[in-house]
């Protein structure tokens, strides 16, 4: 019985064994590593049998388990050849006399995230509309900085991290980001989408070959060798891990007062938390960690390797670039230029810092055939000869770098803009111009005149700088009127300063001289006039002054007149005008005026004219005093006797006769236009007289030569200006005097 029972357990047992064979076998079939599937790719590499080094160097930097085991990777490799060159080059006997540190700057920059074969290598992984074609050159890599030790700006020794974003006034640094290096490649296909060709390669790399599939200084020599975890390019040059911007100046000393500046004005360490604490438990250090943060003002931060973030992988189709000077050109343009009017850098306002040092920097690649046209955040072209200005070029892992013999000018210092803007004694003028003219004044293409006024002579005229005014730093303002009168304070005051300074402004014209007599049309619609080096606006004849230039300087975009006095503009109506330049019978305006002052549209009392808008631009063109009378003996205007001996009824009775004198006044009034005879502006303009089926009358002005300027009626008829007697300036008006009346019918 029981030799039955034994028996019968063996045959279960030889069943379940069998069973579990076969299904082992069918799981193994199902789930188990197909035999055409490749190998990883460390046993791809050591069955080619010509990467020693590279295994080598793999094994000693730690990364054979990444390289052997599951993953997604592309690997740059290079062969023993170039292993044996880069021996060569840097007197080492092999990979066993470097240490792991070494081993792993050249494993991890040659290793990229993703696997890519070199037609997806050439496309921008674009999270917002997918892959766009032909538009890469930069992958990111494994290969980071993370804690190194520094100095801080007190020049005291502290453990420091690198700001992974780039500074805009919140967030500078992200956790869980390494701050990953990018490896710059350089295609047949992406050089043809941008236009560029062989020597935007080899300008960088003047000893290597350009073959179109080229890797930092290498060639591609075999590409595309699938492997289990990735895929595989075959380079004939070992490629170490490239600094950043930021390591890059600071390791070279040929450009250390550009890291001064930086270093001084526009770094700090904030302390990370964070970073820390991670810090001490992989280290066992307790000591702090600090991020290395660049002002917000900046146009990038140059330890930030990831581009601008505005999609997660835009490293892969631009990156920054920066010009930085050489310390003999940088040193020579601080104390010519910045320091002209400062005892020291200190001295400076830091915006003059912040945007020299943008004036040098780009959020973009600027290639060495696009020097002309890729502009940096301020607008402005690489203003650099490659061939003569640049000293030194390299790319690196966030950007360009471009060493320079020479400054790039800036426009804000070259332009008109800069008189002020470097000069302590006009920083009233300086931080009114920055409220809404700075980048036009300072566009070196367009022409300018701009007359600088002091501090003091803003101070003379009652206007100050006030903090105590308002929190509103643009509202910062006093104007003390005097006589008693209350003080405008604020966005008031200010609103008087703005006007002020576009007087100061002159538009599209470079006066090189202003020896002669001359009227010219400043930015805020009001003419100014010039003589013998002084300068008046309307205000400043109300009171009876004249600003005279006391030193001329020349800009890249115009002439800069310094002035003892500001120039001001009228407060006085119309009719107060009239009652100043027409006083006496001898006066050309005389008759004129006294046809409006005794006019039904004429307030007495406040010399305010019906239609004419306090606000608005106009232009009076008044008959002189024998035009008056031929206009009255025509019969346009009233009068008494008998044609051709009639003379001026200045207070006609009748409602004809003051219908008369209102459409006569009106007609000889350009609506919403202020001419003077500077050659500028000609055309057809509407008067403020309206037919009786309200169309417009009109004027035609032909003012194509300084100085002289006639006038067309709608009759076709000639009156010229006489410019002796004209140009006189009001509120926001320009009155000349005519040698005929006009008529409208």
């Amino acid at each position: 019985m029981y030799k039955n029972i034994a028996r019968a357990m063996l045959l279960l047992l030889l069943s379940s064994t069998l069973l579990v064979q076969c299904r082992k076998k069918e799981l193994d079939e199902f789930y188990g590593r197909p035999e055409t599937l490749e190998q990883p790719i460390y046993q791809v590499l050591s069955a080619k049998g010509n990467f020693k080094h590279l295994l080598a160097t793999i094994d000693k930097s730690g990364y054979k388990s990444t390289m052997a085991a599951a993953g997604y990777w592309t690997l740059f490799a290079p062969t023993d050849s170039a292993f044996q060159v880069y021996f060569k080059e840097n007197n080492i006997s092999g990979v066993e006399a470097m240490d792991s540190t070494q081993c792993r700057n050249i494993i991890t920059y040659c290793l990229v995230y993703n696997a890519f074969n070199t037609t997806t290598l050439n496309d921008y992984q674009s999270s917002r509309v997918g892959w766009v074609p032909n538009t890469a050159f930069r992958r990111r890599t494994a290969s980071y900085t993370g804690v190194y030790s520094t100095t801080n700006t007190s020049g005291a020794a502290i453990k420091a991290i690198s700001s992974n974003r780039n500074n805009n006034g919140a967030q500078y640094w992200v956790e869980a980001d390494n701050n990953n290096k990018h490896l710059p490649y350089f295609t047949t296909e992406y050089f043809s989408g941008k236009s560029l060709t062989a020597y935007d390669y080899n300008y960088f790399y003047p000893n290597a070959t350009y073959t179109g599939l080229n890797v930092a200084d290498a060639v591609i020599q075999q590409s595309n060798i699938a492997a289990e975890n990735g895929m595989i390019h075959v380079v004939n040059k070992v490629i170490t891990s490239l600094p950043s911007i930021d390591q890059y100046i600071g390791s070279n000393t040929k450009y250390s007062l550009f890291k001064q500046l930086l270093d001084k004005f526009l770094v700090q360490y904030v302390l990370n938390q964070t970073a820390t604490k991670n810090y001490g438990i992989v280290s066992g250090s307790t000591d702090n960690v600090y991020t290395k943060v660049y002002s917000a003002s900046l146009a990038f931060s140059p330890n930030n390797e990831n581009f601008l973030k505005l999609e997660d992988n835009d490293a892969q189709n631009d990156s920054y670039s920066i010009f930085v000077p050489e310390n003999t050109a940088l040193d020579t343009y601080i104390r010519t230029v910045l320091l002209e009017h400062y005892p020291s850098l200190d001295a400076l306002p830091v915006s003059v810092i912040y945007d020299f040092i943008n004036a040098h920097m780009w959020k973009t690649v600027v290639w060495p055939s696009k020097f002309a046209t890729t502009f940096n955040s301020v607008g402005e072209e690489a203003r650099f000869n490659p061939a003569t200005d640049v000293i030194d070029k390299k790319v690196l892992s966030n950007g360009m770098f471009y060493g320079t013999n020479k400054v790039q000018d800036a426009n804000v210092f070259s332009s008109v803009y800069g008189k002020a803007y470097l000069d302590p004694n006009y920083s009233m003028m300086t931080s009114l111009l920055n409220i809404e003219l700075k980048y036009q004044v300072s566009n070196i293409r367009q022409k300018y005149t701009m007359f600088l006024i002091s501090n003091k002579a803003l101070n003379d005229a009652g206007y100050f700088a006030d903090p105590s005014v308002s929190n509103v730093i643009n509202e910062q303002w006093r104007y003390k009127p005097g006589g008693g009168a209350a003080d405008i304070t604020g966005s008031s005051a200010l609103v008087r300063l703005q006007r002020i300074l576009n007087m100061h402004v002159i538009p599209e014209r470079d006066l090189t001289s202003i020896a002669a007599d001359g009227v010219a049309m400043s930015y805020s619609g009001e003419f100014v006039r010039y003589k013998n080096n002084t300068v008046v606006c309307a205000g400043n004849e109300d009171l009876g002054n004249v600003a005279n230039v006391i030193k001329t300087s020349t800009a890249k975009n115009g002439t800069v007149y310094y002035l003892d006095k500001i120039l001001q503009f009228s407060e006085r109506t119309i009719g107060k005008e009239f009652e100043t330049i027409a006083a006496t019978a001898s006066s050309p305006y005389y008759n004129f005026y006294q046809y409006l002052k005794n006019s039904t549209i004429y307030n007495a009392t406040t010399g305010e004219i019906n239609a004419v808008a306090s606000g608005s631009f106009y232009t009076f063109f008044v008959p002189d005093n024998a035009a008056i009378v031929a206009a009255v003996n025509a019969g346009y205007l009233p009068g008494t006797g008998t044609a051709p001996n009639m003379v001026p009824n200045f207070n006609p009775t009748t409602p004809a006769d003051k219908d008369k004198v209102i459409a006569f006044i009106y007609y000889h009034i350009l609506n919403k236009r202020n001419i003077g005879t500077d050659g500028v502006e000609s055309g057809t303009f509407e008067t403020l007289y309206k037919f009786d089926n309200g169309d417009p009358s009109t004027i035609f002005v032909n003012n194509t030569t300084p100085n002289v300027m006639s006038l067309n009626d709608m009759m076709g008829r000639l009156a010229n200006v006489t410019y002796a007697n004209s140009n006189n300036l009001a509120n926001r008006i320009t009155l000349h005097s005519i040698n005929n009346y006009l008529r409208k019918n």
